[in-house]
């Protein structure tokens, strides 16, 4: 006798690899949010839609970028992948008759691909602030004013804006990656678990080193690099603005009036932050 029989196996992914899959699914969903918002960007012109290659050409640019060099860390199939996927919804709505039957189940494909991506998102948003403040009593971000940041770049008709196609993308991926939400949800949840949550000011944090104190704009050499144009120290620039979110964070509390009332809003002064700095 002949039996079929089917097995079901989970991936046990380590730290590393969870961090690996996590940066690549969230490369891909900045990659499609950012050819979507280009793609919007010519409708609006009157522009003929950009094709796979002309997408393509783009993520080659976006890879090299300064600004989002860190897509050069994800392979590039699962990225030229993304693109394919946004061409081929978008392609199979254009060929139908508008507000016709076709046209309207196409249409909820491409609104249900969307409400997926934003489902995944809350989702990851909910388990990572929750994983934070259930392990960590203190927890210390940068004071980011992200509806500025996320401002449009239009301006007006006297005056107006510069590079106003490329904020687009970066502010749709900006809102796209739930950074106010994030902190929305850091503001609540640690005072859940008996934590605190510290929102420094984020000017210089990247420029910084640590160590020897020296802040230069030249210390920052790409999105991902520092250098230390003082001491030649290199070291990944998340890494070390996270060191300096940190001890500016310690400063604050170190210095601020913890009543409930009141809460952490201290100043940082020059001995406080040396202090924790040696």
């Amino acid at each position: 006798m002949q039996r079929l029989q089917a097995f079901k196996y989970e991936l046990m992914a380590d730290g590393d690899q969870q961090r690996n899959m996590r940066r690549s699914a969230g490369s891909c969903r900045f990659v499609f949010n950012k050819a979507l918002a280009l793609q919007q960007a010519h409708d609006a012109e009157g522009k003929k839609k950009l094709s796979y290659a002309d997408l393509c050409r783009h993520l080659t640019e976006w890879r090299k970028s300064s600004e989002t060099q860190w897509l050069s860390e994800t392979h590039s199939q699962p990225l030229q992948q993304t693109l394919k996927d946004l061409v081929k919804a978008q392609s199979a709505m254009s060929r139908k008759q508008k507000f016709s039957n076709n046209w309207k189940k196409a249409k909820a494909n491409v609104q249900k691909i969307h409400a997926c991506i934003g489902n995944a998102r809350r989702d990851y948003l909910h388990k990572t602030t929750t994983t934070i403040s259930q392990n960590h009593a203190m927890v210390c971000i940068e004071n980011l004013q992200v509806r500025n940041m996320s401002r449009s770049a239009a301006g007006t008709h006297d005056t107006p804006g510069k590079n106003v196609r490329d904020k687009s993308g970066l502010n749709k991926a900006i809102l796209d990656q739930g950074w106010f939400e994030f902190r929305r949800q850091l503001g609540y949840k640690p005072d859940w678990n008996g934590g605190q949550l510290i929102a420094v000011p984020p000017r210089n944090t990247s420029r910084t080193y640590p160590c020897c104190g020296h802040v230069a704009k030249e210390n920052r050499r790409s999105q991902s690099r520092f250098e230390c144009v003082e001491c030649v120290f290199e070291e990944n620039a998340d890494w070390v603005g996270a060191i300096n979110v940190l001890r500016a964070g310690h400063a604050r509390l170190a210095c601020a009036d913890t009543s409930p009332a009141v809460g952490v809003s201290g100043q940082e002064p020059t001995e406080a932050t040396q202090a924790i700095a040696a």
